[in-house]
């Protein structure tokens, strides 16, 4: 594993190495979190992901048809 090194300022901020920021991916504005796993801090991007973004477009094939006659044969009627 690569080490990189930065600096602390004197208000508590660092800058992440260029190496780092192109291996996560980082662009100006996203957010990072800072995790303490087992006495190491670990770096990760936050990655938002709507829990119903993988669903979009999953019924499509099911447009124009009637919602209640869908409901009903998913019953069995």
């Amino acid at each position: 594993m690569e080490a990189a090194r930065t600096r602390l300022t004197s208000k508590g901020q660092l800058t992440v190495p260029k190496s780092i920021r192109d291996r996560l991916g980082l662009e100006p504005g996203d957010e990072i979190e800072i995790a303490e796993d087992d006495g190491k801090f670990v770096l990760r991007k936050v990655v938002e992901e709507s829990p119903f973004e993988k669903w979009i477009g999953y019924l499509t094939n099911l447009e124009g048809q009637d919602p209640d006659e869908l409901v009903e044969e998913m019953r069995g009627r």
